[in-house]
């Protein structure tokens, strides 16, 4: 192994070929231009389980979002370090109340959520926001709005805001959301908001993760959303009516009502809860105090009928049998056999040489 080789990042593929064309640039004035024994040692402690299990208790921001990084790590070698350090921290897990947040866009959920975070943390509580952020159709990493939005919340001691883009690695949105709250709770966090990209799958994903599911839309939507309304509103526990402020009060009352009615006939998610539609203003803060007195309200009633934690249970089956679909789609693909064959049959295919079952049953058929 040449020197450069040994300088690559440590999640390059032990058969990587040139395409990995990353290196680990040494900051040492060293004339030989060898790495420093420092730095050599300081790059390899970067995921020391330990260190991040000691830190993410401590509830370092810095390591925690170091070991979250590592927790979505495409590399096979972080794989076993990550799942290591959430079966150290799972035992520390659990106690927070995990709200959905999703809306159509522009319902101001970024706004709202940064005036529900410090809301809640004047009253004495931890909060963090994990925003399944859009994934860059070029760079397929997180853009980052959503923390630029809540600027304010940012940078308060309390909070822990953490942009994931929506796509990336095995398990996609579900498995790195659901390992982020982990290790969120372990560090303290009594209170996680997960927010969506807006109305689309994602929100059943997210549906399947939280305990409490919050959507907020805004007055005049306009009948073109009817048609997605629905189903989404069945997955609510509560509806906000958002920017009830200003001229726009009386508009916001009225949708309120207007949903009210509509909640009458629909199935709701749980049979121990009806959902109801409330108003706020995320601009002024009116209205934010019913909302969690609702949330509050919610966990007693689902506690004292033992469906908060049949929901749980439920929820990690589901995350488990989700995985196991996952892994073995991708140790499919793994398959050397598979990856030999699979350009050729895409090729037929596209060039309409082979009937498309046909292609999949030939593909499947591959030992």
């Amino acid at each position: 192994m040449n020197q450069m080789d040994s300088r690559r990042p440590e999640w390059t593929p032990d058969d990587a070929g040139n395409e990995f064309a990353s290196r680990v640039v040494s900051g040492s004035t060293n004339t030989g231009g060898s790495v420093s024994h420092s730095a050599r040692t300081h790059h390899e402690r970067r995921y020391d389980p330990v260190a991040l299990i000691d830190g993410v208790r401590a509830s370092n921001r810095s390591l925690l979002s170091k070991a979250i990084t590592l927790i979505e790590s495409n590399s096979i070698k972080h794989f076993e370090k990550g799942q290591e350090l959430l079966q150290q921290l799972l035992p520390f897990s659990g106690a927070s109340i995990r709200i959905g947040i999703t809306g159509v866009p522009g319902a101001g959920k970024s706004t709202f959520i940064e005036k529900f975070g410090l809301w809640l943390i004047d009253r004495g509580f931890r909060v963090a926001v994990l925003a399944i952020d859009p994934s860059s159709s070029i760079s397929k990493g997180s853009i980052l709005g959503d923390k630029t939005r809540m600027e304010k919340l940012s940078r308060h001691p309390s909070s822990f805001i953490r942009p994931s883009p929506s796509s990336g690695i095995l398990g996609g949105v579900a498995r790195k959301t659901r390992e982020s709250i982990i290790l969120c709770e372990a560090a303290g966090y009594d209170v996680i908001i997960i927010e969506t990209v807006g109305v689309g799958q994602s929100e059943t994903t997210v549906r399947s993760m939280v305990d409490f599911f919050l959507l907020m839309q805004i007055a005049g939507a306009g009948d073109e959303l009817q048609g997605i309304k629905k189903g989404i509103i069945e997955l609510a526990d509560l509806i906000v009516v958002n920017k009830a402020d200003g001229d726009n009060i009386l508009k916001a009352e009225q949708a309120k009502q207007e949903y009210n009615n509509a909640l009458h006939y629909l199935r709701h998610s749980s049979t121990s809860w009806h959902a109801k539609a409330l108003t706020c203003s995320a601009l002024t803060g009116d209205g934010i105090s019913s909302i969690w007195d609702e949330i509050v309200a919610y966990k007693k009633t689902m506690n004292d009928t033992g469906a908060f934690k049949e929901r749980r249970v439920l929820q990690n089956l589901e995350w488990f049998d989700s995985l196991v679909k996952e892994s073995v789609l991708n140790r499919f693909y793994q398959k050397q056999t598979v990856k030999d064959i699979l350009p050729e049959l895409r090729q037929n295919v596209k060039q309409g040489k082979i009937p498309i079952a046909m292609a999949v049953s030939e593909l499947l058929s591959t030992q």
